[in-house]
Order: structure tokens, then sequence, then C-alpha cells
């Protein structure tokens, strides 16, 4: 089978001109812990319902999590929390070790100090590719005056006004 389209470095290049947020996605794993992992894929999808997606790679653990559970929290980071975003971009196992978080009434954690978090139903899944696509129907959640945390051209970047 051949491959179609751009190859990977041009297609990275390609979107790392586009500036993105920073989130960190979390659920319960099948065992009731706490599971997250940084994402930049956020996007809006409509507003009438409200709905958001997010997409998952296939061979990280938060895949199988996302397939099992029925809600998940998107956390979108303020600027101060860059360490927090490399952290659950790691491969480290237990990332929530030293996090101040709270769980919400679900027991889904929302971390402390974030721009906003986004508390979501889980409405659908896409497959797109190596990952998997989940819409959430976004059913409450709460935003601040902070300053978020950007992603662009492969490093992290602020607002600067």
């Amino acid at each position: 089978m051949t491959s179609r389209g751009v190859a990977p470095p041009q297609f990275r290049q390609l979107l790392g001109r586009f500036a993105t947020g920073v989130t960190v996605l979390t659920t319960r794993s099948a065992d009731g812990e706490p599971i997250g992992m940084t994402a930049n894929s956020l996007s809006s999808v409509s507003l009438e319902p409200p709905l958001v997606l997010v997409s998952v790679e296939h061979r990280h653990e938060m895949h199988s999590a996302m397939e099992q559970e029925t809600h998940f929290v998107l956390n979108i980071l303020s600027s101060d929390q860059e360490a927090l975003s490399r952290r659950f971009a790691a491969s480290e196992r237990d990332r929530f070790r030293g996090v101040s978080y709270r769980e919400n009434e679900r027991g889904i954690a929302v971390l402390d100090g974030v721009v906003a978090h986004i508390e979501c139903e889980k409405h659908n899944t896409v497959p797109g590719g190596d990952h998997t696509i989940f819409i959430g129907l976004v059913i409450g959640g709460d935003a601040t005056d902070r300053r978020p945390l950007l992603y662009y051209r492969g490093g992290y970047a602020g607002l600067s006004r």
C-alpha cells in the first residue's frame, strides 16, 4: 500500500505554523485511577449542540480509557503550566503524583491553575488515521482570566498582550 499525502516531516512543519492552545485531557482508567495526557488537538465542532473534539493516538494508554469511559475533561493550561504539559506528554506512569487537582462530581481530575476546564460527555467517536477523534458534548466547566499556554513551531509560547 502506498501512502498518500505529504511526508510526516513536512506535515509537522506545516501544522507547526498553526499556534494552538495546550490542554491536558483527563478521564478515569479501567481501574478507576485518574489518567491524563497532553493534547493540542482540541477544536470546537458545533454551537448547537455544544460539541468539541479531541484526537487520541491508538497506541496511547489514554485511548482505551477514552473508549471505555463516558465522560472526560479538557484542562486548558495557563502560561505558567509548561511543566505540567511536559509531564503529561511524557511516558511516566504516575503523572498525577504531586500535581494539584480536584475531582469533579464524576470523579475526573480538574487541574488547579488552568485557564479553563471543559467537562464533556462522550457523544461520538470517528476514526482518524492512527488516531480516534472523540467528540464530546460540553456539559459544564469554568473559565478564568489567566493567560493561556500556546504551542507554536515545536515550542511553547505565550501571548504578548
